[in-house]
């Protein structure tokens, strides 16, 4: 599926009354607003790729209905529409909840979660992989040089130091800003 899309959803960051749409788009009339050519979905946008849920542990308990019919029937119906369309995806769901606490707590559904649960990759948090933080330094360094036409090449010893011994509570994202904000400002 690797030559095919790949398509992020953040689970977080879709108001719920929106998800279904984001998720299986609609047809043309479907409700008021509703644009004229209709929207396609990100299910069908990935057709033989890939579907990432990013924060699938934020789902509401409607969205992960909907979420497992796919994955289960491989099928779905836009909003508004007749036709049965085909799921042709690869399905990868990240969180950094505990979906087994989730389930225990009724937070998540036990049927979702033990489809999602294929194969499980856990990624410990940054601080305690301190090994990737120089190396992700020099990738977000170089990208935001040619970005901002920047020109920087190396960091200090000391401020490696620094990055080592930084907690990193935001994980990735966090050195990502930082790396950014010294680029823009240094």
């Amino acid at each position: 599926r690797s030559s095919f899309p790949f398509i992020p959803i953040n689970c977080g960051a879709v108001p719920k009354d929106l998800f279904e749409s984001e998720l299986f788009g609609y047809d043309k009339g479907a409700f008021t607003g509703a644009l004229d050519r209709g929207k396609i979905g990100k299910v069908e946008a990935a057709d033989k790729g890939t579907l990432f849920l990013d924060e699938i542990g934020e789902l509401s308990s409607s969205a992960q209905v909907k979420i497992l019919r796919v994955l289960e029937e491989k099928e779905y119906y836009k909003i508004g529409g007749l036709e049965k369309k085909k799921a042709d995806i690869r399905v990868i769901a990240a969180t950094n909840k505990n979906l087994e606490s989730e389930v225990g707590k009724g937070n998540f559904r036990e049927d979702l979660y033990f489809r999602l649960n294929v194969v499980k990759l856990h990624i410990p948090p940054l601080r305690e992989r301190t090994e990737d933080i120089l190396p992700l330094l020099r990738f977000f360094m170089d990208r935001y040089n040619e970005q901002f036409k920047k020109g920087f090449f190396r960091v200090s010893e000391e401020a490696e130091g620094i990055l080592l011994s930084h907690p990193w509570l935001g994980n990735v994202r966090e050195l990502r800003n930082a790396v950014e904000r010294i680029v823009l400002l240094e």
